[in-house]
Parts: C-alpha cells; sequence; structure tokens
C-alpha cells in the first residue's frame, strides 16, 4: 500500500465508554451521537443555528461551540482525514465516505448519524504488524481520555510513523548502536578465558531465572548442567562447548530428542562455522553473534568489559 499522508487527523470516541465501537468496528462504519440536533441544520452548515440550539439548550457558548465544532468536522471533513479510535486494545484507523446518513434518535445503542468507512476499520499497521495499545506511547494513547468525542490528535508524525512502519529517528538511532554493541560483545566473547566464559553462561542462564540444580559433565557427555526455572516449573539441560561445528550441534539435538528433556541450551565460545538449526522453541543455540545478543539484552556487557579489560 501507498504511505498514509492523510490531510487531517481526528480521534473519536465511539459512544460513551465506547459503546458504539463494537457495531462500528464489526461494519466498517462510524458514528456519532447529538441525537437531539437537527440532521437538516447540520446538512445545511448552517453552524450559527447550531451553536444557538445548544444554547437555547442550556449550554454556555463555549461549550455549545465546542459541540458544533464537533459535529461540524463529522459533516464537512473529506475523505483524506484520518480518523482513529481505541477499541479492544489497538489503535484503529480509517478513513470515510464524505456522506453522513442520518439514523434517527430512537436506537440509544448507536450512534444518530454515521459515516461509512473505505474499506473498515484496521487495527494493524500498512505492514500487518499490530498496533496494540501498550506498545504506543502514552504521548498518543493519552488522547483516548479526551472527555467529549472528537478532537485533533497530538503527536500526528508518530502515529503515521507507526501505521506507515516507519521507524521512530532515535530507536533506529538507537537499535544502530545496539548493533555496534553486540559486535563488539562477540568479539570481547572472543577473548574470554574458558573459565570466564563459564561464568558467562552461569550468569546469562541466571539473568533468565534459571537455577543450577546438578553438575552432570562427569558423568554425561552430552550434558554439562541440568537447570530449572522455578517459577514455570521447567527444567532444561544445558551444553557449553569451548569449540562446536554443525556436526557437534545436530549430535547434540540426537541426543536431546532422545532424552525426553523439554528444553536444552546449546553455549559454544568459539563456533567453527555458523551453526544452523531448524526453527524450535525448545533448543536454544547461543553461538557468535547470537550468544553476543543475549549476553547484552541480560546486562553483561560491562562484565565484558571488564573480564577482557
Amino acid at each position: 500500500m501507498a504511505i498514509l499522508d492523510p490531510d487531517g487527523v481526528r480521534y473519536i470516541k465511539l459512544g460513551t465508554g465506547g459503546a458504539f465501537a463494537p457495531a462500528c468496528l464489526e461494519r466498517g462504519e462510524i458514528h456519532l451521537s447529538y441525537r437531539e440536533v437537527p440532521h437538516d441544520l447540520c446538512l445545511a452548515g448552517d453552524w450559527d443555528r447550531v451553536v444557538d440550539w445548544f444554547v437555547q439548550d442550556g449550554r454556555k457558548i463555549g461549550k455549545a461551540r465546542d459541540a458544533m465544532r464537533e459535529i461540524r468536522d463529522f459533516y464537512s471533513l473529506g475523505n483524506d482525514c484520518l480518523w482513529i479510535t481505541f477499541a479492544d486494545g489497538h489503535l484503529w484507523w480509517a478513513f470515510a465516505e464524505p456522506g453522513v446518513t442520518w439514523r434517527g434518535a430512537d436506537e440509544p445503542a448507536l450512534g444518530a448519524r454515521l459515516r461509512q468507512t473505505i474499506g473498515g476499520w484496521r487495527n494493524t499497521s500498512l505492514g500487518g504488524k499490530p498496533l496494540r495499545t501498550q506498545g504506543l506511547t502514552s504521548k498518543l494513547t493519552q488522547v483516548a481520555n479526551y472527555r467529549q468525542t472528537i478532537c485533533r490528535v497530538g503527536h500526528e508524525a508518530y502515529l503515521l510513523r507507526r501505521i506507515n512502519d516507519i521507524p521512530e529517528p532515535i530507536v533506529a538511532e538507537a537499535d544502530a548502536a545496539r548493533q555496534t554493541m553486540i559486535a563488539i560483545a562477540a568479539r570481547m566473547i572472543g577473548e574470554l578465558h574458558w573459565a570466564d566464559f563459564e561464568v558467562l553462561a552461569d550468569l546469562i542462564l541466571a539473568r533468565g531465572g534459571w537455577q543450577r540444580v546438578s553438575v552432570l559433565g562427569e558423568s554425561m557427555a552430552d550434558i554439562d548442567l541440568i537447570i530449572v526455572q522455578p517459577t514455570l516449573g521447567e527444567r532444561a539441560t544445558v551444553q557449553v562447548k569451548s569449540r562446536a561445528n554443525q556436526s557437534v550441534l545436530d549430535e547434540h539435538i540426537r541426543h536431546f530428542q532422545r532424552s525426553g528433556e523439554t528444553r536444552t541450551f546449546f553455549i559454544c565460545h568459539s563456533p567453527n562455522g555458523k551453526l544452523s538449526m531448524n526453527a524450535t522453541a525448545s533448543i536454544h543455540v547461543w553461538a557468535g553473534s547470537e550468544l553476543a545478543a543475549v549476553a547484552v539484552k541480560s546486562g553483561l556487557f560491562e562484565w565484558l568489559m571488564d573480564r577482557v579489560g
């Protein structure tokens, strides 16, 4: 899909407490209430009379103008305006056809007037990544606390980058710095004495919540450690190698598959070539850049600096 570049962005609260959201998301519609306000006035764009209507209804002039602005946006913004809302733990977005349909004021579970979306609501980026609320900055999601119904959206540039799958500049810079750290960590791991490498393996596992139960290397050549995850009640085997090639890894995997255990870690100091395997959630191979990435993620970069410095 082409990069989104809307003429404007609006947040809309789909009913009090999101009451209209299920129907709107399912039907591909945007609903607005203000059910007592005459549809004819809004279609005619007679916004001064709409303000007068609110004032006569008992609102102060400021509140009357705010309400009129929301209805005016709903009726007048074109199909190049991006509409967003929040529901079911996600940010949803859509464009809307320009015409407004009057549904009537007799069905309180739905809005009195609606616009049809163009292609329905989406809760993913253009590349298909879920737009989960917990993964978005509060600078954007705080708009959901807006007490009225329709408002402009702060941090539009951030919103559009997330929808368009464009990395945040500062995050891209941080990722580049992390990749540099991982490359340096791999070189430092290559400089470790074997005894320090065993300590590194222990530290990584411990910081992941694993506890050593026993050392079996003397009696079982293919297993160096048995570890457990107390919180999950899970048990795993560990093989720590100074050097290994693909055939050594393949033999370890065959042994693991015959062992009846549910998880294993194969940790190698200096792999001879790239160690590869079919993706699996129960076999973890840490060697080269993969091991360096785990060490950095475990907060052990400075520990490596101390050991090789």
